[in-house]
């Protein structure tokens, strides 16, 4: 793909209905950034997004969605932004559910790995709005809200739904997530380039620097980048970025 169509995409996390951000994934250490992530989705949405990044922890951790009515609040408050939206999806009742309630692209992690024929039946009911989301702990998948470590490699997890009619694949290195010590972009790009899928690389962004790196891998494959905790720190603007991602 061309740069052109490089996605920055800024991520709010939810606990408790709060605004967070937590650090390699760990519960206990949790920041939080505020009590009304509509204000935050808000406030994201005054620069021209092509897309909103949201998990609901909670229900990551508990295997059932949560956070239903902080959700809706944020697709009210971002006025038509496309929201994707990940966390305790693992039934084709809960993707329906969130799809419903309007949100664009619903995010499938624990069940892409447990239950694939789940992700694909979703991906044929709601073609265009289904993505998978693969967190990796030193290149193996981790599932139920990270707090397990599965033996599958990233790229074996990829590749079975190379053929499903998922619109992307989210790769998160767990040990650069929260950390802003930079994302793990050689090997967001390795897996884009092994599947004909477009990858978004999430997890470590901490400078402007690593939102050009990003964007450079466009022509790898490589079709956008999440932004967390950087943008709470005020480490990264994210209106610079947009403009990084659109002027390259």
């Amino acid at each position: 793909m061309s740069a052109a169509g490089f996605e920055v995409i800024p991520a709010i996390d939810l606990l408790e209905g709060r605004c967070v951000r937590l650090a390699q994934g760990r519960y206990e250490a949790a920041t939080v950034y505020g009590d009304d992530p509509a204000a935050v989705a808000e406030a994201f949405a005054a620069h021209p997004l092509r897309r909103l990044h949201v998990v609901d922890l909670d229900g990551a951790r508990s295997g059932a969605p949560a956070n239903r009515d902080a959700v809706r609040a944020i697709l009210t408050a971002v006025k038509g932004v496309p929201v994707e939206l990940g966390g305790g999806i693992r039934s084709l009742g809960a993707v329906e559910a969130w799809i419903e309630l309007g949100v664009d692209r619903a995010i499938l992690g624990t069940a892409a790995l447990r239950d694939p024929a789940l992700v694909r039946e979703a991906a044929r009911r709601f073609p265009g709005h289904v993505a998978v989301g693969i967190d990796a702990r030193e290149g193996r998948v981790a599932v139920s809200g990270w707090l397990e470590t599965s033996e599958t490699d990233v790229l074996t997890l990829a590749r079975r739904f190379e053929d499903a009619g998922v619109a992307a694949l989210i790769h998160t290195d767990i040990a650069r997530d929260g950390m802003q010590t930079g994302p793990n972009l050689e090997e967001t790009a390795r897996l884009a380039g092994a599947v004909d899928v477009p990858v978004i690389a999430s997890g470590g962004v901490g400078s402007e620097d690593d939102v050009r790196a990003a964007v450079a891998l466009a022509a790898r494959g490589v079709a956008g980048l999440i932004v967390g905790r950087a943008l709470y720190t005020g480490a990264v603007d994210l209106g610079r970025a947009l403009e990084i991602a659109a002027c390259s």
